[in-house]
């Protein structure tokens, strides 16, 4: 048995954290259209994938078999979960994107056409991109954020997810 890779956990995966800064609300509106950040790298190694796999009971060999992945699928090996890529994006968002100031409740509201374009191998390296693409006011002290979000794969053209996260930042009370 191999041991554990030291690069699977997230609280490793990420060495220093840039935390965001705080900006008002109409430093945050004049953003809209604008790429907000772009994460750090993070290693997505068998490990994580394996413990995914756990989470879920998705243990679908492409995933957690390496060698039958490489000998029956196209991939050449393991490939991360399409869903373990989507769940990341929270650690990529918190360390690269600009929290509103007096709004710091951040809920995730939900997701709109996400697709998977490229599989993610076991070991590669992967980044988020987020841009705002609009901030629209709900009712007083909440605004709904619209974050264009690109999951990219070192030294990979094409991205391996790409979605429209929905947020809402709040102030006071729900």
């Amino acid at each position: 048995m191999a041991a554990p890779d030291p690069y699977d956990t997230l609280s490793q995966i990420i060495e220093v954290i840039t935390m965001p800064e705080k900006i008002d609300l109409a430093a945050y509106e004049a953003l809209q259209g604008e790429t907000l950040g772009h994460s750090d790298w993070m290693r997505i190694g068998q490990d994580m994938i394996d413990g995914f796999c756990d989470v879920t009971g998705d243990y679908q060999f492409i995933h957690n078999d390496p060698e039958r992945a490489k000998e029956d699928t196209p991939f050449g090996g393991a490939i991360a979960h399409g869903f373990l890529t989507l769940s990341l994006i929270t650690q990529m968002y918190k360390d690269r994107v600009p929290q509103l100031k007096d709004h710091e409740l951040v809920i995730n509201y939900g997701l709109n056409r996400v697709r998977f374009l490229e599989p993610v191998p076991s070991g590669a390296e992967i980044r988020g991109e987020f841009t705002l693409k609009k901030i629209s006011k709900r009712r007083e002290g909440q605004y709904l954020s619209e974050n264009e979000v690109r999951v990219h794969i070192k030294d990979n053209e094409k991205p391996a997810m790409i979605g429209t996260w929905l947020t809402l930042l709040v102030s006071g009370e729900l």
